[in-house]
């Protein structure tokens, strides 16, 4: 079984939700992103990261720093991408995907939801949690 960190950023709580479905399907506890560095990389072998949609649909700022510092720690290890959303189409998720491939990341999946996060999504961190976990 893999170790698996899951790391987030909440604002509202929504991805707070998602980040303990996403930790209870890997059977591990979440991380508060001020918690994590780019350091504790190597003690995991996997990883999640959630971030909800700030104001014109890109990543909180100070999540982002910790993110881009993590990035060339990674390796082939897998990730999953997720997060909230309130307005928007939830564009930021593919431009963080798309950015975070470009950079060599093995993005396995990516979940979002809009506001709080209902069954189907909270069924699809936990799957994504087992996965990581495997």
């Amino acid at each position: 079984m893999s170790k698996v960190a899951v790391v987030f950023w909440s604002q509202t709580g929504n991805t707070e939700a998602m980040a303990q479905a996403l930790a209870q399907g890997a059977d591990t506890d979440v991380i508060d992103y001020s918690d994590f560095s780019g350091a504790k990389v190597a003690d995991y072998d996997a990883f999640a990261f959630g971030c909800p949609a700030m104001g014109d649909e890109e990543l909180d700022p100070d999540f982002e720093e910790l993110w881009d510092e993590c990035v060339g720690e990674f390796g082939d290890k897998p990730v999953v991408l997720f997060g909230s959303y309130d307005w928007g189409t939830g564009e930021w998720m593919d431009s963080w995907k798309e950015r975070a491939e470009a950079a060599g990341v093995n993005v396995i999946d990516t979940i979002i939801a809009n506001l709080e996060p209902e069954d189907d999504a909270l069924d699809a961190l936990r799957a994504a949690g087992e996965k990581l976990a495997e």
